[in-house]
């Protein structure tokens, strides 16, 4: 049995959201059973700048950068499922990464 994974990630959660909305919708008319939207942990990034290296060393500034992430799992699909996904429309900040899992077990 083979097994597609659709692995979402953006820095805005809202966005990401919309958009397995969407793909669950448009992959729910064609056969294949799904799971998810699973939430995976947020990768978060922290900076700490100093905002002036000369006088006020002490002086700084912190950033961080938050990554979401979001996991769809299709299983018994077929080309027209794919062809669906090569169809859809992404908004800008969203990346996919597509990896096809096979079972090792014999049925």
């Amino acid at each position: 049995m083979e097994r597609l994974r659709i692995k979402l990630s953006a820095y805005d959660h809202r966005i990401l959201d919309k958009i397995t909305v969407s793909i669950i919708k448009e992959l729910r008319k064609n056969e294949g059973k799904i799971a998810g939207p699973i939430p995976l942990p947020t990768r978060i990034s922290r900076y700490t700048i100093l905002r002036s290296p000369f006088v006020n060393k002490k002086s700084r500034e912190q950033f961080e950068i938050r990554i979401h992430k979001r996991l769809i799992e299709l299983v018994n699909y077929s080309m027209k499922t794919i062809e669906v996904l090569n169809k859809l429309v992404l908004p800008e900040g969203v990346e996919v990464n597509l990896k096809l899992m096979k079972d090792d077990k014999k049925e």
